[in-house]
């Protein structure tokens, strides 16, 4: 173990940690950046980088509102712990008998997943499947009944798959043993008003009416501002709903650090709130996640976070358990990049480890994320709409997200979703008339759903023939939206 930090040493990182935000500013194209640091049960620094919205002089201060993404996934299973303590539930409570709705394509594992399993990433099922619904208008019934389809690509309870949808399960439970009308409405009695977050929210209107908040940015070919919108994260609730800033999540650091204590009061056991510390599944050789957080293997500690990212924000929450240490990265640019390369190169000073360019490392793996992305998109070649569309105009129907309607307009072929009125134009592959990629578009109100995810392709679909040779069904392909839906009998 390293020699524990004390305040003066901490105090001695900050002119390097400066250097380093303001590298991975530049590396990253992050217009802003709030960070604060938390130990011995006080919020020691805080101080904030650059501006609200890139292009425009108003400067961030530690107060700025951020989407803090996934790092609710902790608030969430400390809301576990709490029922927990509370005799409300227990961590091996079978989820279905308390939201029947939540079941997946495996029987057996629909029966056998309980409340632990929520939270602990370990449900063996493709990661992030069916989050891109909640852009495509689909509520919250629809992501539950989306689980059904969702294949089991990995060994239940054995490979780390990362999630959001079954979060709402968990949220509902919650929310329904603490007779409250939301998770969001529990989580503030229970967690939020308790340590004094009263800054903390969780919809897309609370950021949008704050007075002081940063915008979200896309990364383009430089940052681009981006709306608010309901659809993301906040239609995945206790998975990344929140809206915070820099002195709430020091309240929630202290909490930590002191074990579940806050001032006098006792918010969780103890007991309780280390299930949440513990591995669960292993991410990597260092790394496993453990209950809405990941447990970190250091070269001289543990540090126990997780990242939060967003189409617009990333963000950066943990502790050193064993160091009295925690800190708090909130940035304004989509992906959590910048805020873990701070985060880990904090750990790291603050434990005496070895030193990692984590800058450096974070700028050349979000360099080749977006070449291998442009890649992606260049490998489907565009070609002119297929002579024998004819063939594949039609009534589609999914179990889960309902119909859907193939049909040309302005001489350009579409699918329509009738459920959500969202409509997609289809640009067929150059060399295989029965391949499409679909890009939204930005009409009936989903403008702001364009402007958040950028004009790309949203999903790829194939036209599947049977033994006759007419088209009877269209499966979406891509392994996150593994939806197909079944051609209907013309009337």
């Amino acid at each position: 173990m390293a020699q524990l930090p004390t305040q003066a040493s901490i105090e001695a990182l900050l002119p390097d940690l400066d250097k380093q935000v303001a590298a991975g500013m530049s590396a990253l194209s992050v217009p802003g950046v709030a960070i604060g640091i938390v130990f011995d049960d006080k919020l020691i620094f805080s101080k904030a980088f650059g501006v609200k919205e890139a292009g425009k002089p108003d400067p961030v201060t530690p107060d700025t509102m951020f989407q803090v993404g996934s790092t609710t996934k902790a608030f969430f299973a400390t809301t576990l712990a709490q029922a927990v303590d509370a005799g409300k539930l227990k961590w091996t409570d079978h989820a279905s008998d308390f939201v029947p709705d939540f079941q997946l394509s495996d029987p057996f594992i629909s029966r056998d997943f309980r409340i632990l399993d929520i939270a602990a990433q370990r449900s063996g099922l493709t990661p992030y499947v069916n989050d891109g619904l909640a852009f495509l208008g689909f509520d919250k019934e629809t992501l539950f009944r989306s689980m059904r389809v969702a294949p089991q690509t990995g060994i239940f309870r054995s490979d780390f798959r990362y999630l959001n949808i079954p979060h709402l399960a968990g949220g509902e439970i919650v929310a329904k043993v603490n007779g409250a009308e939301s998770w969001a409405a529990s989580v503030k009695r229970t967690l939020l008003d308790p340590l004094g977050m009263s800054s903390t929210t969780a919809t897309a209107e609370a950021i949008a009416q704050a007075p002081n908040r940063a915008m979200g940015h896309r990364l383009d070919d430089k940052p681009v501002a981006i709306p608010f919108h309901p659809a993301f994260p906040y239609a995945l609730g206790p998975a990344g709903a929140f809206n915070s800033n820099v002195p709430d999540m020091a309240k929630w650091l202290r909490l930590q650090l002191g074990r579940g204590h806050f001032g006098e009061k006792v918010i969780v056991s103890e007991e309780n709130l280390d299930v949440t510390w513990t591995p669960r599944v292993a991410v990597n050789e260092r790394m496993s996640y453990a209950v809405g957080w990941l447990a970190m293997a250091m070269p001289r500690g543990r540090a126990i976070w997780h990242n939060g990212g967003t189409s617009g924000f990333g963000a950066h929450v943990g502790f050193l358990p064993d160091a009295k240490t925690g800190i708090v990265i909130l940035t304004n640019v989509g992906g959590p990049s910048l805020a873990d390369a701070l985060g880990l190169w904090f750990y790291d000073r603050v434990l005496g480890n070895p030193a990692v360019d984590n800058i450096a490392l974070a700028a050349a793996s979000s360099k080749k994320q977006r070449e291998q992305e442009k890649l992606e998109q260049a490998a489907f070649v565009v070609g002119p709409m297929p002579a024998n569309i004819a063939a594949l105009l039609g009534t589609y129907a999914s179990p889960v997200l309902g119909d859907a309607v193939v049909s040309v307009a302005d001489g350009k072929p579409q699918m329509k979703l009738d459920r959500t009125d969202l409509s997609m134009l289809l640009e067929a592959h150059k060399d295989d008339p029965n391949l499409f990629q679909a890009r939204i578009t930005a009409a009936g109100g989903y403008e702001a759903i364009v402007a958040i995810v950028g004009d790309t392709p949203f999903v790829q679909m194939r036209f599947e023939r049977d033994v006759t040779g007419r088209v009877a069904q269209v499966r979406w392909i891509n392994p996150e939206l593994p939806h197909l839906f079944t051609r209907q009998s013309e009337q």
